[in-house]
């Protein structure tokens, strides 16, 4: 009996790779015609022009909410303020921070609190005061001032309730925002068919890069160890997986750290989940079911322009209390919305997206452990036929390699995002060591997620210690140290 147990995990296992390889590949095909239609139809120059001299250019609200970050506030609300679009408004929710954040944005930015009908479309933690700048040149900022709710999520819903254009972008406040961010958001919404009720733009480690006036001037890959293998991390997951999505209607899930959303929908959907740690993924998803009750046709699209640079965790310690989270915030979701799953009423959503993240993301590190433990017990009692192990093992890793290559090609073929091309060393190297070391602490992350949120425990909106970025002053030459480490919301 048990020989036979061992055989059907052994056939088992190399199905479920190969079922794993094939996906990627298809996502890798599926990207690559996304990607061409996109280089032959658009030029940025002239979809800017063309969204600044319209007169039916839709506004867009950006919601950044903050919790501590008094040490780099002012750098991230002046970033904010700089990007480049005609019809824009900034709200920075102050989520009860106990710091001196919310003092620091009223001195800096000469703000007194407003009377404002606050209405609260989607319920979160108590609305205290609306603030806003008497300088005119502050004009485009917002400041609203909350209880702590505990979660980015509640925060988010708070600026949703606070703003008044038809599209929101949410993003983090410790996030650097390319100056055109906006305009490469919106362009998929004008020149769609249907109803798109959210677009997601691709997000990359701002560490190693330097930073002068809110922007980033040279983009460099992270030389630490752990945002290097997330950054090549975010490349996969957003030039392959997500555009393959994208091109089926299937997307999973818009970023926490940006993406743009049709307001409309997503305060009928009943925005964030303020009890949700994985609040992009439980958004999208509600919002698809939303349209689907309703038969309402609509479409979420990846683009492939990096649109946003965020800081990656430092350490281990920071990456451990990220992944946990996302984790836990994966199993949540299929718990919540579990009755969609090959449910045709969900079109992708349903029949694709969710069953696939039930079978290859959240089962993953359970199957790879449980393979982990068969063979190391098959090593003990002599069952391993050594020569095939090796030969399975490298064409895994073999394909890993292979997968980055595709991952650099595409990158280039959008626009090559790092003009040295020594920078792409750096990520071959964090290909080569990946499947080494950072995913078997991603796998142990993902389980120790999985079991926090089978015994309940209780979580928080915590700090994380950042680095902070390469600041450039005055010409090119003059260049600042790092700053000190600040806390920031994970």
């Amino acid at each position: 009996m048990k020989d036979i147990l061992f055989t059907f995990f052994n056939y088992f296992v190399f199905f479920y790779t190969s079922m794993l390889a094939i996906s990627f590949i298809v996502f890798a095909f599926l990207s690559f015609i996304s990607l061409k239609r996109r280089k032959d139809y658009y030029v940025e120059s002239y979809v800017r022009k063309i969204i600044k001299e319209s007169p039916y250019t839709p506004g867009v609200s950006v919601i950044a909410p903050a919790y501590n970050e008094e040490k780099t506030i002012i750098d991230n609300i002046n970033s904010m303020l700089a990007l480049e679009y005609p019809v824009f408004e900034v709200i920075i929710v102050n989520d009860g921070s106990t710091d001196k954040t919310l003092e620091k944005i009223t001195e800096y930015y000469e703000l007194i609190e407003v009377p404002y009908a606050y209405i609260e479309r989607i319920k979160t933690k108590p609305f205290k005061r609306l603030l806003k700048s008497t300088n005119p040149k502050y004009s485009r900022l917002i400041v609203v001032d909350k209880e702590n709710g505990g979660t980015k999520a509640d925060a988010s819903n708070a600026g949703i309730n606070a703003s008044s254009y038809p599209y929101f972008i949410c993003t983090d406040v410790d996030c650097i925002l390319e100056k055109y961010a906006l305009y490469r958001c919106i362009s998929p919404i004008i020149s769609s068919d249907k109803q798109v009720i959210a677009v997601s733009g691709t997000m990359l480690m701002a560490n190693g890069c330097v930073v002068k006036d809110g922007q980033i001037v040279d983009v460099k890959t992270p030389r630490t160890p752990i945002p290097l293998f997330q950054n090549l991390e975010y490349m996969r997951s957003y030039l392959i997986g997500k555009m393959g999505w994208s091109a089926i209607n299937g997307m999973p899930n818009v970023s926490g750290g940006f993406g743009l959303f049709d307001r409309s929908v997503a305060i009928a959907a009943g925005g964030y989940d303020g009890t949700s740690f994985a609040e992009d993924m439980d958004m999208i998803t509600r919002m698809v079911g939303y349209m689907c009750d309703f038969s309402r046709p609509y479409k979420i699209v990846q683009i492939p322009d990096t649109c946003c640079w965020t800081e990656g965790p430092p350490n281990l310690a920071m990456l451990y209390r990220q992944r946990t989270r996302w984790a836990r915030g994966l199993f949540q979701t299929l718990s919540v919305h579990h009755k969609m799953i090959f449910k045709k009423t969900y079109k992708q959503m349903g029949l694709l997206t969710l069953p696939y993240m039930f079978i290859f993301e959240f089962l993953a590190p359970i199957i790879e452990v449980t393979g982990f433990g068969v063979f190391i017990y098959l090593a003990f009692t002599g069952a391993v036929n050594w020569n095939t192990a090796w030969m399975i093992y490298l064409t895994i890793y073999v394909f890993c390699q292979f997968l980055s290559i595709v991952v650099i090609t595409y990158d280039y073929y959008v626009g090559m995002l790092y003009k040295r091309g020594y920078e792409y060393l750096w990520i071959i190297i964090a290909s080569i060591l990946e499947p080494i070391f950072y995913h078997p602490i991603i796998t142990f992350c993902s389980l120790r997620g999985y079991l926090s949120y089978l015994t309940k425990r209780d979580f928080k909106w915590k700090k994380m210690e950042r680095t902070g970025f390469k600041q450039k002053k005055g010409n090119a030459n003059e260049e600042d140290t790092k700053v000190n480490p600040e806390p920031a919301t994970i």
